[in-house]
């Protein structure tokens, strides 16, 4: 016996890429809704590559009740509005909106970092997914902290313009494309020009100079790792179709050489060491694309710190960053929790 499962915003990049991992990865669904705003009803999206075609309903009129989980990929108006009622109705909802990360009754999850933090899905009955760029960080943090207790981390990223939907995609295309032919560029998603350039700025400022964004990375790491960890985020748009870069350095209570940390890194989940110290032998954000592992490169020890480290960091923010980790999460509350399948 399987779960019926509803993606919420079944159209977009996120929603999309969330029906390819629930197939590729064959999760337990006797039944899939596909589920999207007025506009979208009626359309139709492939259930990963299945050829199995799904006709979206609309979310205004879709009754939550008898659906055990719903992966809701639509944003933070929506989660407002529908998830608190889906919940109600006895849908266990795991979000990848903003909306309820920081939200003490609400679980923020990455299953190979806090599984435990899982149970608390019942006071709400709503599980958030992290930030992308955060979710692959507390992938490759984890492991470290666990060995030797991580005081400080600054981060520089590089992040895809995917990050911003199908709008920042389309501008990257279509900026490039007139770039070449000699027609005029105009910004609209992003606040400058994306195509051959890279832009420090990524959702809203703050009174204190930084972003949202950055903001974000800092709570987050904090409340799914440890809040004691002190962060500063640099968060940088870049002209990358799919895939976050970060460049991460790391400073320790304990002494941790690079050679420790990479065999450590070699065994940890979800990460996938790749660092050959030679001309490529390090991933990038192309190589990355489609793989559900967060790939580290370039671990080297930092002398300007008395415990410190420096390693590069890439991973498909669609998948680990937002699809591949919701279905974990759901994989997670099946094998906990509601025992089916």
């Amino acid at each position: 016996m399987g779960y019926r499962v509803a993606v919420v915003g079944a159209t977009g990049n996120v929603g999309r890429e969330m029906m390819q991992v629930l197939a590729e990865r064959e999760f337990p669904c006797d039944e899939v809704a596909a589920v999207a705003s007025p506009r979208s009803t009626g359309s139709e999206v492939e259930f990963g590559d299945t050829g199995k075609m799904l006709k979206c309903r609309n979310i205004e009129h879709f009754d939550f009740a008898g659906w055990d989980i719903a992966l809701f990929a639509a944003g933070s108006g929506p989660a407002k509005e529908y998830a608190p009622k889906a919940a109600a109705a006895g849908c266990i909802v795991i979000d990848n909106s903003s909306l309820y990360r920081m939200d003490p009754d609400v679980p923020l999850v990455v299953p190979e970092v806090n599984p435990d933090a899982i149970d608390g899905y019942t006071a709400k009955n709503i599980i958030a997914n992290p930030n992308c760029s955060t979710a692959q960080l507390v992938v490759a943090l984890k492991p470290l902290h666990d060995a030797a207790t991580i005081k400080r981390v600054v981060v520089s990223t590089y992040q895809s313009v995917s990050g911003a939907g199908k709008a920042g995609m389309d501008e990257l295309f279509t900026q490039s494309r007139a770039i070449f032919v000699g027609d005029p560029v105009e910004p609209q998603k992003f606040t400058k020009q994306i195509a051959f350039n890279v832009i420090p700025h990524i959702d809203s400022f703050l009174d204190d100079g930084s972003t949202k964004e950055e903001w974000k990375m800092v709570v987050e790491t904090k409340k799914i790792l440890d809040p004691r960890i002190k962060l500063n985020a640099t968060c940088v748009r870049v002209p990358v179709f799919v895939g976050h870069s970060e460049a991460v350095n790391i400073e320790f209570e304990n002494e941790l050489s690079a050679e420790a940390a990479m065999d450590i890194l070699r065994e940890a989940p979800g990460v996938m060491l790749i660092d050959k110290r030679e001309d490529g032998g390090y991933i990038t954000p192309v190589e990355c694309v489609g793989d559900a592992a967060t790939f580290v490169s370039r671990v080297r020890e930092d002398p300007t710190v008395e415990n410190g480290l420096t390693m590069w960091v890439v991973s498909d923010n669609l998948r680990k960053g937002a699809a591949l980790n919701a279905v974990q999460i759901a994989e997670l509350l099946g094998r906990r929790h509601l025992k089916k399948g």
